[in-house]
């Protein structure tokens, strides 16, 4: 049961949730201390099982259709393991969140709070933002920003530039990764009778919509300090991957798959250099 827990977590994106906590927490502070370490393990496995566990129990009949689920991609549980799923989404959030509230300040409770209320309302009901085209998105982008910014505000309510624009920056990213993932989905969705940005925008528009976020999101990063610019010419290659399908189809939506598969692997090249990065300045 705790393995098949943990595989609906997704542990290849477990770094994409808990590396922001972490760095903007260094960046805040400049300092590795308890409170460092209990968030890095909040958002690194915890805040992962809740975040998928919800959702692949809401997509359920989405996911059994969709020929990509069942490997790194994500699980596809029997209906008798969602009540164990949800339980463990509870079990593991509650003791993490209730010590970073403790120990944090407003802002950062603020922050997890709207971290956390992302993570139910967009999969289960009543809100199930998910099919809410473009707040799926936004949504979306925010279980990966939130966290961010609780490390950034953990131990010291203020956000010192140019903080800001880098969460703006990692915002676009966020809403452009969800749009791709959605474009791949496009005929997995609709049989299950599900809505998304792909869904309604289509598959085409999605995509150059996806490739427009990325670029904005690169051009932000070269207005950053120190090796900002390096981080931007990584996001151009986001932007790259992306326009390789600017005239995808909803018939050939699936293909996009190849372009998934390769935003999973640049995210840990890109994540090795904003690590480096920030380690150089905090450090």
């Amino acid at each position: 049961m705790i393995r098949a827990i943990l595989a609906a977590s997704r542990p290849i994106s477990w770094v994409n949730t808990a590396v922001p906590f972490a760095l903007a927490y260094l960046l805040d502070t400049g300092r590795v201390d308890w409170r460092l370490c209990v968030g890095f393990v909040f958002f690194l496995v915890p805040y992962n099982i809740a975040m998928y566990g919800i959702n692949d129990v809401f997509d359920y009949e989405s996911d059994i259709r969709n020929p990509r689920k069942g490997g790194i991609e994500g699980a596809v549980l029997p209906r008798g393991m969602h009540r164990p799923l949800l339980v463990a989404s509870a079990v593991t959030v509650a003791p993490f969140a209730a010590v970073l509230y403790a120990a944090g300040t407003g802002a950062s409770a603020a922050w997890l709070t709207v971290a956390l209320a992302a993570v139910v309302a967009y999969s289960a009901p009543p809100l199930r933002l998910k099919e809410v085209p473009l707040v799926d998105s936004a949504t979306s982008s925010t279980h990966f920003t939130a966290p961010a910014l609780v490390g950034a505000s953990l131990a010291d309510a203020t956000l010192e530039p140019p903080f800001p624009l880098a969460a703006a920056a990692f915002f676009c990213w966020g809403m452009a990764s969800h749009a791709l993932g959605a474009v791949q989905d496009v005929e997995a969705d609709r049989a299950g009778g599900l809505r998304s940005v792909a869904t309604e925008l289509g598959a085409r528009t999605t995509t150059r919509l996806a490739a427009a976020l990325y670029l904005v999101a690169a051009l932000a990063c070269f207005a950053l300090p120190a090796t900002g610019w390096v981080i931007g010419l990584l996001g151009l290659g986001y932007v790259a991957n992306t326009a390789r399908y600017w005239n995808v189809t909803d018939a050939t939506s699936a293909g996009v798959n190849r372009a998934w598969r390769v935003f999973l692997w640049l995210n840990y090249l890109t994540g090795a250099v904003v690590t480096i990065s920030v380690l150089f300045v905090a450090l």
